[in-house]
């Protein structure tokens, strides 16, 4: 008799997670009953209105902030505990880069707080960031001299320059335009193709979240919930052939019926 293969445990598990914020007697629910796992090394999106806590579930993974219910396990370890002992990267909306320091010193930066390394090799590991995100030429300029795009950039490879296991990115393309937006779409998937990691985004652009996951997760608002995953089953790697194909459209056009019910 052949024997079935034991599942494999999911790399993040979020079980029955919730989210309350302000006082004991009127508390705002953010997020109620969440739960979601995600493979090692899949890309997984959140989408879904402004105000349905896809964030807040992001900060509750990275362990900045608390569940108030439920929990997260990542390979096994809650977030704070994973993220002492193993590295995770997170890139927020704006930069955050420091103004004052150039692009290899910001790069470079976490490495030498967690003093990986000698100097030498701190700023040779960074430096090969800094190439693979397509900045080679700009060590040494500063964020107020680069374009938005650029200082996005910058600060994926200070994320990735530690080898994260796990990368978790809020909206990194929220403020920038739709060219520009559409080419960090194209450089996110090749250094995700060349760096695997498993990966978990927020996004409001539905052709975003397609072109770039294995499954979008469409959250409903107030409380915040799961209301559907949607596996997209589109041949890697896409390029922009992809975005031109009857089932690319097809799968914003679903997502839009998941979200807006067939209003958009």
């Amino acid at each position: 008799m052949r024997r079935e293969p034991a599942p494999t445990a999911p790399f993040i598990r979020i079980a029955g997670v919730g989210k309350r914020f302000g006082c004991r007697e009127e508390p705002t629910q953010a997020l109620q009953g969440v739960s979601l796992d995600i493979p090692r090394n899949s890309f997984v999106s959140l989408v879904g209105h402004s105000g349905c806590g896809k964030s807040t579930l992001l900060r509750i993974v990275s362990g900045l902030e608390s569940a108030s219910e439920g929990e997260v396990a990542i390979d096994g370890l809650s977030p704070r505990a994973y993220g002492r002992d193993r590295p995770m990267g997170f890139v927020f909306q704006e930069s955050a880069l420091m103004p004052w320091k150039s692009v290899l010193d910001n790069v470079r930066l976490p490495l030498d707080v967690l003093g990986v390394g000698m100097p030498a090799e701190r700023e040779a590991r960074a430096c090969a960031f800094i190439e693979l995100v397509r900045l080679a030429g700009f060590e040494h300029h500063f964020p107020p001299q680069l374009s938005g795009g650029m200082r996005q950039r910058a600060s994926i490879a200070r994320s990735l320059a530690y080898a994260p296991e796990v990368l978790l990115l809020d909206e990194p393309f929220g403020a920038l335009d739709d060219f520009t937006r559409r080419e960090m779409g194209d450089e996110l998937l090749r250094i995700w193709a060349e760096r695997q990691c498993t990966v978990l985004f927020v996004t409001h652009s539905l052709s975003e979240a397609v072109l770039l996951s294995d499954q979008v997760v469409v959250l409903a608002p107030r409380p915040g919930r799961i209301q559907q995953v949607l596996p997209i089953d589109l041949p890697r790697p896409r390029d922009a052939g992809v975005r031109r194909s009857p089932r690319f459209a097809a799968y914003v056009a679903q997502l839009e019926t998941m979200i807006f019910g067939g209003r958009a």
